[in-house]
């Protein structure tokens, strides 16, 4: 009998959507930090993350049907402090209220506290490694239960922020994406940890039992392949990765060959996004859950 997943598409959707609005606040913060001039592209950056995150608990919300038709159940979450959910309500609500003041400070053109940015990043953070812990604690199901997920979600969705924020600098202020330069290289570096990671939770959990090494088949030869070597691995990490180097490499000889090298990372940027949608996609519908012998 086939398994049917108890999560699917939209879940993906909240997941990725929460973590990528975290990893574009940081992207903003490091974007102040080290390329002060990139004043558009970090407050892109700052528009995207609340925006994003609050896309993503409406989806969240109606994906939760009863919670929809009583409201209280919404509040009760915040009645168990022993609970990785109450602490994401929490983080999610402090980082949306933060988020908001800081793209109306920018809309009011008011200079942003470091301090606040600071808490801002701080709950991002939080906002990211809550996601993989959401499902890391469901102990039935071993693709999910895993000290790794947290840590994965975290990178790909900094990889995710900073390829929102790239892509509308590539497209909307190609001058300041060209002198981003320390911030082109660190999101280099982001899918060779991304497949690092990805290969040790695999590993892992494919040695773990019958259920995670089915999940972890299904994803390598199975119903899901297609899609983890295609898109996930292929368009999410390596090609970003290799577009990424080359445009690095090459100087610019005219505008042609300028606006050539902007269509590539841009392209990048895109596959980075699709991958990183594709990544939480995957792992919530490959998952197995173990088999409770009474």
């Amino acid at each position: 009998m086939a398994y049917e997943p108890i999560w699917g598409g939209i879940i993906a959707w909240y997941l990725f959507l929460a973590g990528l609005g975290g990893g574009a606040f940081v992207a903003s913060a490091y974007l102040r930090l080290k390329h002060p001039h990139a004043v558009r592209m970090r407050k892109a950056g700052h528009f995207i993350a609340p925006t994003v995150v609050i896309v993503g608990l409406v989806l969240l919300m109606l994906d939760a049907e009863a919670g929809l038709h009583n409201p209280l159940r919404f509040a009760l979450l915040l009645s168990n402090f022993g609970s990785v959910m109450t602490w994401g309500v929490v983080f999610l609500a402090g980082f949306v209220i933060v988020a908001l003041i800081v793209a109306g400070l920018d809309l009011a053109r008011k200079d942003v506290p470091k301090t606040l940015e600071a808490v801002g990043a701080a709950l991002a953070v939080c906002v990211a490694v809550y996601t993989g812990a959401l499902l890391g604690v469901t102990h039935t199901f071993p693709l999910w239960n895993s000290a790794i997920l947290p840590v994965l979600f975290l990178v790909s969705a900094l990889s995710a922020g900073i390829a929102s924020v790239m892509l509308y600098g590539c497209l909307a202020t190609p001058q300041e994406f060209e002198q981003v330069e320390q911030m082109k290289k660190g999101h280099l570096a982001l899918p060779l940890i991304e497949l690092f990671l990805i290969a040790a939770l695999l590993f892992i959990t494919a040695h773990n039992t019958t259920a995670g090494y089915d999940s972890v088949m299904s994803l390598l030869t199975g119903s899901h392949a297609a899609l983890f070597w295609a898109v996930l691995l292929a368009i999410g990490l390596v090609l970003p990765a290799l577009a990424e180097v080359i445009t690095m490499s090459k100087r610019c000889g005219n505008e042609r060959q300028a606006r050539t090298k902007r269509v590539v990372s841009a392209s990048a940027e895109l596959g980075v996004l699709v991958g990183g949608w594709t990544l939480r996609y995957l792992i919530i519908v490959a998952a197995l859950p173990l088999v409770l012998v009474g």
